[in-house]
């Protein structure tokens, strides 16, 4: 099937055909004729399977069968008003009235969002699209506002914000779209998410894509939506055979930085993605890098917007060959050319393992995954392997052996998969037996300091964490 064949506007064909894009991906496939006929939709589906164009493609083609002739009135709001009430209204700020709004976690996937519309759209003449987000200055915003765009891309905590003040008015929204639902949630902005759907209208279309649709997101999902076709497409446990996995246990974090180092160096890799549990580990990986002659920024919560614009931008350039960034920070990151994901420190969340390797071997390319495990972090290891189904190899680097070697996993009853134990709290032992290595936290190993100490994750404000720490309001 060809997007020609799901029927959508010659506009947005043509700008498909300028952009070399053909052939639509499975979840496309599924969601794009759905949409069209105005059905709510329940979607789940990987990272790099091309959801971005699921949900606005239709869109577009809606919104294209609504676009007046050139020259006609710009707005439904102007054209009930005379000009002189229209100049009028010109000293004062106007509410927006998008009719279409997408809600993303962070800043970096609002901006991908705007600018994957802004190329699918690009033969609509009459279609705006803004993104509104934290960090951005608000002169710019209320400018951006001002347009009263059609479509709307925005995260929650900012568009509270201009809500509150009566900056949007969602009277003639007739699309919803809820981008990564289940990383919204965990950054905890349910509340933020219920009240800004509780003041659309209830005739709208509602389309939500997450990576799992199980639990609270997908509770929340058949609150929202009426009557929604469920899509999944690829599993988020399902297996990457396009991205190689392997991992390297290290003895401590000079040997970490060694063999990091040593890795780099390797002249396959075009541009490599470093991900770190916390913002502070995010610049100091960076800085030594770049001592070290290695090309290297940081991106991560912190940052102000403007930087982060800047170091994504240099990175889809080519001007720098290692990022090296947060989880948050790294959503909605899409550049083709990264080749590496190297885990310097492990995710807390089995699922955001998928979603940091996702971030290569992306639009049908191969890429590699290289995990950094101290000996102390073998549960995780564990409960990454259940989830995606897989071992994951063992490597070792001549001149970086560790001194230390795992513990063989202990014998399961036949039949099982290796990454399957009897206990599903501790793969290998009996059912009910613990395993007492990991009773207690690891002893203190990195900068005299627990893991725990230095927090990353939006889940745990007490770490250190929450959408405020992310800057994403």
């Amino acid at each position: 099937m060809t997007f020609a064949e799901i029927g959508l506007h010659p506009a947005i064909l043509a700008a498909l055909t300028d952009s070399g894009y053909s052939v639509p991906t499975a979840v496309q496939i599924q969601a794009i004729p759905a949409a069209i006929e105005g059905r709510d939709l329940m979607v789940s589906s990987q990272t790099g399977s091309g959801k971005t164009a699921a949900f606005m493609l239709p869109a577009l083609h809606h919104l294209a069968l609504q676009e007046r002739p050139p020259g006609g009135p710009r707005s439904l709001r102007q054209e009930r008003r005379p000009a002189a009430a229209r100049g009028y209204e010109r000293q004062r700020f106007q509410a927006a009235q998008p009719r279409m709004l997408v809600l993303t976690p962070t800043r970096e996937l609002a901006l991908q969002v705007t600018a994957a519309t802004e190329k699918y759209g690009r033969q609509l003449h009459q279609v705006r699209a803004v993104a509104i987000l934290g960090g951005m200055p608000y002169p710019k915003q209320m400018e951006l506002l001002g347009r009263n765009p059609e479509i709307l891309v925005a995260t929650p905590g900012r568009l509270i914000d201009h809500m509150s003040s009566g900056k949007i008015d969602f009277a003639r929204l007739q699309m919803l779209v809820l981008d990564e639902a289940d990383r919204m949630l965990d950054m905890g902005f349910i509340e933020d998410i219920e009240r800004i759907v509780a003041a659309t209208p209830a005739t709208r279309q509602t389309m939500l894509f997450s990576a799992t649709l199980d639990g609270t997101v997908g509770e929340m999902a058949q609150r929202m939506t009426r009557n929604a076709l469920r899509i999944q497409v690829d599993a988020p446990s399902s297996r990457h055979e396009h991205i190689e996995q392997r991992m390297h246990f290290v003895d401590d974090l000079a040997h970490k930085n060694r063999l990091l180092d040593h890795l780099l160096r390797d002249a396959a890799i075009d541009q490599a993605l470093v991900f770190t549990a916390t913002k502070r580990d995010a610049d100091n990986v960076s800085d030594r890098l770049n001592v070290a002659g290695l090309n290297a920024a940081a991106l991560h919560g912190d940052m102000h917007q403007g930087a982060r614009n800047r170091t994504l931008a240099a990175v889809r350039r080519g001007q720098v060959r290692i990022l090296v960034a947060t989880d948050v920070a790294a959503r909605g990151i899409d550049v083709p050319t990264i080749t590496h994901v190297f885990n310097y420190d492990l995710p807390k969340a089995a699922e955001d393992y998928v979603h940091r390797i996702g971030r290569t071997g992306r639009a049908g390319r191969s890429g590699l995954a290289i995990s950094l495990v101290h000996h102390a972090e073998q549960f995780n290891v564990r409960k990454i392997e259940r989830f995606i189904r897989q071992p994951i190899p063992v490597e070792v680097v001549a001149g970086h052996e560790p001194t230390r070697h795992p513990a063989p996993a202990k014998p399961r009853p036949p039949g099982k998969p290796a990454w399957q134990g009897a206990d599903k709290r501790t793969p290998g032992l009996p059912a009910g037996q613990a395993d007492k290595r990991f009773a207690k936290p690891a002893a203190p190993w990195r900068d005299g300091l627990s893991r725990t100490g230095r927090h990353d994750s939006p889940q745990k404000a007490s770490h250190g964490g929450g959408r405020r720490a992310y800057g994403e309001r």
